[in-house]
This record gives C-alpha cells, sequence and structure tokens, in this order.
C-alpha cells in the first residue's frame, strides 16, 4: 500500500474562463469544487492506476461533510483525522490557453494534540505501507520538524519516503535523507538562492539537492520535462509538446506516477520518464482532472530520455 499525507487539504473551487486578461471583460465557461491537496491528488492518481493507496487527511468544522462526501464519491480509500478548525479554500482560475492563477489560503491552525493524533495515524499504518508521501505545505503553527519525525519512523519502519514541500521544511526534511524529493523550479531555486534558467542550472540543481541529504531528487520543469539524479545518476525526461490546459496539479501526478513506477521496477530512469508522462498527460485535461493508466502510456511512449 502507497500512504499518502495531507495536512493541508483544502477545497479547490476551479473556474475556466473563456480568457485571462487585466482590465477587460471575461467570461466563465464552468466551474466546480473538489477536495483536493497535494496527497489527495497522488492518491486519486494511485487509486486510478489500480494500486492499492490510503489517503490520510485533516479536517473540521463545515468543510469535513464536503470532503468526506467528495472522497466517498471518487471511491477513494482515506483515513480523516478531525480538527477542530475548518479546512481552506483555495481558487484556480483557469482560461483555454492553459495559463493559469491559482489562490491559496495559509490553512488553519492546529494544536499540539491534533497533531499526535496525525502523526499516530501515519505510523500505525507504516507496517501495511511501501511507501509514504508526505505531499504539501504545512499548516500554520505546524512545526517544521513533524515531516522530518515521519520520515524518521517510516525509515524505522523500512518504508520509502517521497517529500513535495518547500521553503524551510524541505531544507531540514533533507537532512532526513527521504528516498526523493521533487521540488519544481520555483521551489529549487529558492532553495538553493539561485536564479535556475538553463539546461546546465537544472542539472547541477539537481546534484546539489542531492548533496544535501535526499537518496534522490526529480526535479519538476512543468511542459520541459524534468530532471532527476540519483547516485552518480543523471536523467533528463523530455516531455512532448501538448495543448496544456490546466497545468495545476500536474506535478502531483508526476509525483504518483514515479513512486507507482518504482513499486513495479526499481527503475529510476524509467520512473522519473512515467512521471513526466503523468504531469504531461494531466495537464491537457480541464480543471483538476488527472491522467488515468492509458492516457498517460499514450505520452510515456513520447517522453525521451537522456
Amino acid at each position: 500500500m502507497i500512504l499518502t499525507l495531507t495536512l493541508n487539504p483544502a477545497i479547490d473551487r476551479t473556474v475556466t474562463a473563456d480568457r485571462l486578461v487585466f482590465e477587460d471583460r471575461a467570461y466563465i465557461l464552468s466551474r466546480g469544487e473538489s477536495a483536493g491537496g497535494r496527497g489527495l491528488n497522488a492518491s486519486a492518481v494511485l487509486h486510478s492506476f489500480g494500486v492499492p493507496t490510503l489517503a490520510i487527511l485533516t479536517a473540521g468544522g463545515e468543510t469535513r461533510g464536503v470532503l468526506e462526501a467528495d472522497l466517498a464519491q471518487m471511491g477513494l480509500p482515506y483515513e480523516l483525522v478531525p480538527i477542530a478548525a475548518s479546512v481552506r479554500t483555495n481558487l484556480i482560475i483557469t482560461d483555454r490557453r492553459g495559463l493559469t492563477v491559482k489562490l491559496n489560503e495559509p490553512g488553519p491552525a492546529m494544536t499540539a494534540e491534533e497533531i499526535g493524533r496525525v502523526e499516530e495515524a501515519v505510523c500505525r499504518r507504516l507496517p501495511q505501507a511501501s511507501w509514504l508521501m508526505l505531499c504539501g505545505s504545512l499548516p500554520p503553527g505546524v512545526p517544521p520538524e513533524t515531516y522530518s519525525r515521519l520520515i524518521r519512523a517510516a525509515k524505522r519502519a523500512g518504508v520509502r519516503t517521497l517529500l513535495d514541500t518547500d521553503g524551510e521544511v524541505l531544507q531540514n526534511c533533507l537532512l532526513e535523507g527521504p528516498t526523493a524529493v521533487t521540488p519544481n523550479r520555483q521551489e529549487a531555486s529558492a532553495l538553493l538562492n539561485k536564479t535556475l534558467i538553463t539546461g546546465q542550472h537544472f542539472r547541477t540543481a539537481a546534484q546539489r539537492i542531492l548533496a544535501m541529504g535526499a537518496e534522490s531528487v526529480i526535479l519538476s520543469l512543468g511542459s520541459r520535462g524534468a530532471i532527476g539524479a540519483r547516485g552518480s545518476e543523471l536523467v533528463e525526461a523530455i516531455a512532448p509538446r501538448v495543448d496544456s490546459v490546466c497545468p495545476i496539479g500536474a506535478g502531483d501526478a508526476l509525483n504518483a506516477a514515479f513512486v507507482w513506477a518504482m513499486t513495479r521496477k526499481d527503475d529510476f530512469a524509467e520512473a522519473v520518464r512515467w512521471g513526466v508522462a503523468a504531469g504531461t498527460a494531466s495537464a491537457r485535461l480541464p480543471g483538476m482532472q488527472f491522467a488515468g493508466l492509458d492516457q498517460t502510456r499514450e505520452i510515456y511512449e513520447r517522453v525521451q530520455l537522456r
């Protein structure tokens, strides 16, 4: 089983407009609302691929029922850790050309007792897991070392870890040696305090993050694909050119497909290739939708490895 943890889930409200422009009128073409969060998104992709997965998340207040109803409709296995406050609401606005704006609330504050219940839920499930995916930002007041403690617990249980976060939390967790970290270009640039523009910049950045403690690094480059680094291995997965409709969530699809591929066969380069395929295939879909295995396989055949 692949465990995912979403400490800061959201209600994602998606609006699709005919165009996004300043100081002019645009028209809404469609709108929707769904449970969101990086870990939930990853579990949704894994579930569609036919992989046993369990999404652990927090929810409370008026939004708890909304989240549970949406997850039940998806048929996604989950364990909800109750908290007092309602979860955040995110607004995603995209147009027909793929131009996207995402506005995120920071999320609710959590008490030490609530954080302890989350960690207990994760540790209780570790004996049945092969991977633990720690995905997304931490809500206000949650100590940065929370993810670090869970990485250590997973290591003791023989469970591999994927970490998808940024800032101080990412920097601290690298010291724990997670199995994989998956920063995007902006997150890597902030971590290294360096502007990343060229291919050489990307390759050097992946190797520098690897040297900071991670066992492997997948540097996501959006429509350009990804750079993967593990040990002395350095691979570039080049995405095919597609019409991007909504790139939000493509990184979550990349994470899920990478872990899925690693559970099937421990081939790092091929897993990065599958990750790029899933992210690219999902970016072609409107709103917060994720490509299934057949759609991902179609793109996988067109992803080039160097």
